[in-house]
């Protein structure tokens, strides 16, 4: 039996550890509003998207005019199995290419085949629309964010590319806002429950410039919410300085090989460029190629895969 005085010293050394967690409980993650809070030098991964063979996979849920040729075809494993040959350290696996039936036993037969592989799920990626008001079909758009949160999860993945969504002609862009925001905050809660980022993409839309996707953030003001950056996707008068503008705030970065200022033909992206914006911004994460140019995948992405080890490393 415990003296009096030890009992004394252990309730004195329970409370000091009490007090202890629920002040740490009460401090608040880094916010993405705020800027991540990297200050370190860049460390960079490299990934590829599933995306970038959009034409060659097995399993779509995309419309394409012709099915792909039997020795090109791909699944998942096989896609895992291409990162590994060419030195990925990580697979995007965009969601849109899984087979219409994926249960328990399948993603944790994929994730067995990654780790064998040597290759890690860097995040994944959903098709969404959260510019709507309450209703059934917001339901139904934060239960495909939820449900994929789910798979990620079991996956091993840190992180899902979410869109926000383009307005109706009839709806302000205030209220598409305030809709977006209100669907966002559920989806953060959710995801960051399971330890997963939602990566919100600069994907045209309401989130086609700087400015509202950095003010989605701030309302949303969650821990686990950051931005999607891609590196194609601002249309705007000078893509490379939005591109800087976001950068701070970016839990995952998707690379393009062109890029489209306004009122400009597409033109070749200067990848050194983009890389030394990621690396002035401390970034650390995954920087995922997702190919969308019109070449042969097969023949091209080798290429640029080799450009980018080289950069993201030097």
């Amino acid at each position: 039996m415990q003296s009096p005085l030890s009992r004394r010293a252990w309730l004195a050394r329970a409370t000091t550890a009490t007090i202890a967690a629920s002040a740490l409980a009460q401090i608040p993650l880094a916010r993405a509003a705020e800027g991540l809070p990297r200050k370190e030098n860049a460390r960079m991964k490299l990934s590829l998207a599933a995306y970038s063979f959009r034409d060659f996979f097995k399993d779509s849920e995309q419309k394409r005019a012709n099915p792909p040729a039997a020795d090109q075809a791909m699944d998942m494993p096989g896609f895992i199995d291409y990162c590994a040959e060419h030195h990925c350290d990580g697979a995007e696996l965009t969601s849109y290419y899984f087979p219409k039936d994926v249960d328990r036993a399948y993603l944790l037969n994929l994730k067995r085949h990654a780790f064998l592989r040597g290759v890690s799920v860097s995040g994944g990626a959903v098709g969404n629309n959260f510019v709507l008001p309450p209703g059934a079909e917001r339901e139904k758009q934060l239960n495909l964010v939820k449900k994929w949160v789910d798979h990620m999860a079991l996956l091993g993945g840190p992180h899902i590319r979410v869109f926000a969504g383009s307005k109706p002609k009839e709806m302000s862009m205030e209220d598409a806002m305030k809709y977006c925001i209100e669907t966002m905050k559920e989806a953060c809660a959710y995801a960051g429950d399971h330890g997963v980022y939602l990566g919100l993409e600069n994907h045209g839309g309401i989130v086609a410039e700087p400015g509202p996707i950095l003010e989605i953030l701030k309302a949303v003001d969650s821990p686990w919410l950051g931005i999607n950056l891609d590196s194609g996707n601002f249309r705007t008068a000078d893509p490379y300085a939005d591109f800087a503008k976001c950068a701070p705030y970016a839990v995952n970065v998707q690379i393009k090989t062109e890029v489209q200022p306004a009122d400009k033909p597409v033109q070749r992206a200067d990848l050194k460029r983009v890389v030394q914006i990621l690396k002035d911004a401390h970034y650390q994460g995954y920087v995922a190629l997702e190919f969308e140019e019109k070449a042969d995948p097969f023949k091209t992405i080798p290429g640029v895969l080799d450009e980018l080890h080289q950069l993201i490393h030097s």
